[in-house]
């Protein structure tokens, strides 16, 4: 790809290109932008050009987006929505009537909270919409720069000078395992080192809490699997001798639905203390600060040892 100069960047490209890849036509883009057809296939090009990738390929009825286009329109989107809040009028905001896009990252655990937030929205708010997203390495860079408005973050982590923020809760940790796992027969610190564990790949920039207090106890754990997310624990849990050490929220929907048991961990695990994050820099804006009192509530519930 070639460097880019945002200098003699035209960003009206990248609005053409959003427009792109949800209708995935040149001429269903070019209707919608009220635009010739040879503009867009124009700007197309220039796209094309400016980052060495096709882009969008002819695929049948509609155009097929590749791997780099995917990447590049998840992270224009965010910028474009905050390029748009910068531009708009945002002093005044009428839930009954704002159309509103709201993008919070929240563990991929929480869905009841997710539920529950967007029921309450959907209630007061009916036209905005709220985007979830899981927090990644660098969502406090997302929160700072504005891509991401509300965030749910282990309160370890080192927030950027930009970022505001303020505690929510704690999470508390049980063991989990198929109801009729050996290990609870008799159950204490040797069974839970002697089973194989499951366990969720969370990144390299929080410290394992289990890790870190079965060390100080001197037990140690054998991994033998690795997920991406949560929601992938109780079905391989169920089906399996393995067991889990998690913050008792990542299971409290699943558990009955697959037949799991859960016990105490057989040593001290500090609670996890986590924080509501967003870009101070937007403290005042009246929409966050609506939205921000609704997810606090539903937060701190689910949040709570």
């Amino acid at each position: 790809m070639n460097e880019i100069d945002l200098r003699r960047f035209d960003l009206n490209l990248l609005v053409v290109f959003d427009v792109l890849m949800v209708e995935r036509s040149v001429t269903r883009a070019a209707e919608r932008l009220g635009r010739t057809q040879s503009a867009i296939s124009h700007s197309l090009s220039r796209l094309r050009s400016q980052f060495g990738d096709p882009l969008l390929v002819k695929g049948g009825v509609r155009m097929q987006p590749t791997a780099f286009a995917l990447d590049l329109i998840e992270q224009a989107r965010p910028m474009l929505s905050g390029i748009q809040r910068a531009l708009s009028p945002t002093q005044v905001f009428d839930p009954a009537d704002s159309q509103r896009v709201f993008r919070l990252a929240v563990p991929d655990f929480a869905l009841a909270l997710f539920a529950e937030l967007l029921a309450r929205v959907r209630k007061e708010a009916p036209l905005v919409s709220v985007e979830w997203t899981t927090p990644r390495a660098p969502t406090l860079l997302d929160v700072a720069e504005g891509q991401v408005d509300l965030a749910i973050v282990p309160s370890e982590l080192q927030w950027p000078q930009s970022v505001a923020g303020e505690a929510i809760g704690a999470l508390g940790w049980r063991c989990f395992g198929r109801r009729d796992h050996p290990a609870f027969s008799e159950w204490g610190p040797a069974n839970w080192a002697r089973w194989p564990h499951l366990a969720v790949r969370i990144g390299d920039n929080v410290r394992s809490p289990v890790n870190v207090a079965a060390a100080a106890v001197g037990l140690t754990r054998t991994i033998a699997g690795w997920v991406p997310h949560f929601p992938a624990i109780a079905p391989i849990l169920a089906r399996s001798d393995l067991l889990a050490t998690l913050p008792s929220a990542a299971m409290a929907d699943v558990i009955d639905a697959y037949d799991l048991a859960s016990t105490e961990v057989p040593f001290a695990i500090a609670p996890l203390p986590h924080a509501m994050v967003w870009c101070s820099g937007r403290s005042r804006d009246p929409g966050m600060i609506w939205l921000r009192d609704r997810l606090r509530p539903i937060a701190r519930r689910t949040f709570a040892v």
